[in-house]
């Protein structure tokens, strides 16, 4: 009993230690945060006037919806390739890879010279195949070799591109 008497005085001797000490010592602080306040208020803009709604009557309904995908006409448009035609050996190589390395001529025939990435030269003719996008080669000259390749385009349909493999010129050894 005497612990819990000890523990009730010690318990009662601090709520009176603080008790004593909040006394009336801070007014100059708080008449300093009050004057502070009223100085930092802040200021609000008014609301802008609201615009009246302004009705926008739609009257496109006979042209094509931008939301929607469509398909441009372009008229006759290109055949697909022959899937069941026989691949060539250069068929096999991206058209990036491939260079044109020379040509040879055999009576009025131009025939190309092209070294794929793997170091061998092989020889076309007008008609062959190149390249993984099914190019067709349509003419050999001493500079360029031209192609027609069928691609497909984002709505699946088969489109033509006209490209060009350019004479490689030989580097020189230092």
């Amino acid at each position: 009993m005497n612990a819990r008497l000890l523990t009730g005085g010690l318990c009662a001797a601090v709520i009176l230690l603080l008790a004593g000490c909040g006394g009336g010592e801070d007014d100059d602080l708080r008449a300093w945060m009050k004057d502070q306040g009223a100085a930092s208020r802040g200021k609000i803009e008014p609301i802008p006037a609201m615009r009246p709604y302004e009705a926008f009557t739609y009257n496109a309904f006979d042209q094509a919806d931008p939301f929607k995908p469509r398909k441009i006409e372009t008229g006759k448009g290109a055949r697909g390739p022959d899937m069941t035609r026989r691949k060539e050996a250069l068929e096999a190589f991206p058209l990036e890879t491939l260079k044109m390395v020379g040509t040879l001529q055999k009576g009025q025939a131009m025939i190309g010279l092209i070294k794929a990435n793997d170091n061998r030269v092989f020889q076309v003719r007008q008609g062959n195949y190149v390249g993984q996008n099914f190019g067709v080669i349509t003419t050999i000259s001493e500079g360029e070799i031209n192609l027609k390749e069928l691609f497909q385009d984002g709505a699946g349909d088969w489109a033509e591109r006209q490209t060009k493999i350019m004479l490689q010129e030989r580097e020189q050894k230092k």
